[in-house]
């Protein structure tokens, strides 16, 4: 029997998102996995959706809030009440490759010190060989992964272990800073090389995009966007492949993410953003 995996989505007023990602992550279930749904808020069209896959023989467990709690609550809920091996989510706006669970637990299998390693969502142009190649690393089973400290928190696979060591996220704590404390610990993070997939129609150059226009985009707009301050589709592409490049030139070294070092990046970075009109101080 293979290791048994429990997926995470949490749906938030996105009802034209659920439709194509809640059925397609249940379509890449096997025997093995189980989806776990939380709906946020209470906008009825969403809600109705979620609730047509609530009985499905994959799904586990489905919990509303009424108030829209974001992400940190639902994932440590999983990460609580799970007697899965791994655990994971994926984002209401994320399509995974087919075979993603699959790939990933026999990297998993093979390697048991492999911490949050996940799917690349970003697009062949984003990626850049002369900064990806010297991070790109062999493992057994002839695994290969662009490390990273850190992977985006959606279509990925964590041992469940690595939880009840680390315990949950804490407030004010992203998943990125989360995965970096794992790594502190000695796990490792990143992406299965060559690269499993997964399709993000938040990004307004993907064709599952649901972004054709300004006008829609603001409607919906993710939340780093909205904390970015970036209010154009054009922008927030610049953004999506602004974000590809910095993973992958991203240093190993894990003295860089804590004290002066974070601090003195940090002031970067924002300065970065200021300069290029985004975010404010």
């Amino acid at each position: 029997m293979p290791a048994t995996v429990d997926v995470l989505m949490i749906t938030y007023n996105s009802p034209d998102h659920v439709r194509r990602s809640l059925p397609h992550l249940l379509a890449t279930c096997d025997e093995s996995t189980r989806v776990w749904l939380w709906h946020n808020g209470d906008d009825e069209e969403t809600l109705d959706v979620v609730r047509s896959y609530a009985n499905d023989p994959r799904v586990s467990k489905f919990h509303h809030s009424r108030e829209n709690v974001r992400l940190r609550p639902p994932t440590n809920w999983l990460w609580q009440e799970s007697s899965a091996d791994f655990v994971s989510k994926v984002d209401d706006d994320c399509l995974p490759q087919s075979g993603w669970i699959q790939q990933l637990r026999v990297a998993h299998e093979n390697n048991p010190d492999f911490g949050a390693v996940g799917c690349w969502r970003f697009r062949d142009e984003d990626f850049v060989l002369e900064l990806a190649e010297r991070k790109i690393q062999q493992f057994a089973g002839g695994v290969s992964l662009l490390r990273n400290h850190w992977v985006q928190g959606s279509s990925y696979l964590l041992p469940r272990a690595l939880v009840e060591r680390q315990g949950g996220i804490r407030e004010g704590q992203s998943f990125s800073q989360y995965c970096i404390d794992l790594a502190r610990i000695g796990a490792v993070n990143g992406w299965v090389y060559p690269f499993l997939r997964e399709e993000n129609m938040d990004d307004p150059r993907s064709p599952e995009t649901l972004f054709p226009d300004d006008e829609a985009f603001l409607r919906r707009m993710p939340l780093t966007a909205q904390a970015l301050g970036i209010t154009t589709i054009a922008d927030w592409a610049a953004q999506e492949h602004e974000s590809a490049v910095a993973v992958q030139a991203a240093t190993l070294d894990l003295r860089e993410y804590s004290g002066w070092r974070l601090k003195k990046r940090n002031l970067t970075k924002r300065a970065q953003r200021m300069l290029r009109g985004r975010g404010s101080w």
